[in-house]
């Protein structure tokens, strides 16, 4: 079984954890393949240099796992990497939150058990494809979890003209606008309110940063809809973020947003739901006086 391993490269404190990864794989006999810029990581910050069958360094490669081990920035990076070869990733969680980065310290070994015995489940989650008529996002232009529109380098706020299909919508008054997947849902576009929606649901979210009305919410719209946007902005540009990977944009550029025409496979566990990840995550239930 060939697992290719994606890491960050902030996680010195969590080397315990990392070490503990490869020696499970070294265990089941996995055939392990380590992306370069980690590996460099791991010789160099952690002085440990395990023996692997492989480095990861361009776009493609042949993979039955990957494991992404990190935080949920890790694990954006790490589907960007696997882009649309479909190959399944699992997330480690050495970071903080993690919904996508899911599997704690605790799980690891026997997930990994699991996973060499095939007992887990994939799921197929959505991505956006941001196009512009001069592909002036210049780097991989899908998210998995939101495209943000946002201002840039003033106090003023922007004017996002969206349409949504043939139909016109409204001219957004905002800091930005957030178009975010199921997945995305519970990253930047619940920090604006946006909705929570569960992976499976065939929705987009439209979340407004800092609306200059109030009467403005966050709308859930059909992921077949085509999104299209217009930027009106002061200081004549304004600010595009896929995931986080953002490029500056001068004001009166077309985006429009649609599905992407593949999704990102994520490995989880057969005894854990999005519910119990909520549950978890959020400490929903959770009651402070209860604590010693």
């Amino acid at each position: 079984m060939k697992f290719g391993i994606f890491g960050s490269n902030y996680q010195v404190e969590k080397q315990n954890l990392i070490k503990r990864l490869f020696e499970k794989l070294f265990s089941i006999e996995a055939e392990i393949y380590v992306d370069k810029e980690f590996y460099t990581f791991l010789t160099d910050k952690l002085k440990y240099k395990p023996s692997v069958k492989g480095l990861l360094s361009g776009d493609t490669f042949d993979l039955d796992i990957a494991l992404s081990v990190g935080g949920d920035g890790t694990f954006l990076r790490t589907a960007a990497r696997v882009n649309k070869q479909n190959i399944p990733i699992l997330g480690i969680n050495t970071g903080r939150l993690g919904f996508l980065a899911d599997v704690g310290s605790n799980e690891l070994e026997e997930t990994l058990d699991e996973i060499f015995k095939n007992y887990y489940k994939v799921e197929e989650r959505s991505l956006l494809r941001l196009h512009t008529q001069d592909r002036l996002f210049h780097g991989y232009n899908y998210a998995l979890n939101e495209i943000a529109i946002l201002k840039r380098d003033t106090s003023s706020m922007i004017t996002i003209h969206t349409s949504l299909g043939d139909d016109f919508l409204t001219s957004y008054l905002a800091d930005g606008l957030l178009v975010a997947t199921p997945t995305g849902s519970t990253a930047y576009s619940l920090s604006v309110n946006g909705p929570i929606i569960i992976p499976q649901s065939n929705s987009f979210v439209l979340s407004p940063v800092a609306p200059h009305s109030l009467n403005v919410r966050p709308l859930v719209i059909p992921d077949t809809t085509v999104i299209t946007l217009e930027v009106e902005s002061r200081n004549e540009y304004f600010l595009v973020a896929l995931d986080g990977r953002s490029e500056i944009f001068p004001a009166g550029t077309l985006l429009h947003i649609s599905k992407a025409d593949y999704t990102t496979k994520v490995i989880k566990r057969y005894n854990t739901t999005f519910y119990d990840t909520l549950r978890q995550k959020l400490m929903w239930g959770a009651d402070a006086r209860s604590r010693p």
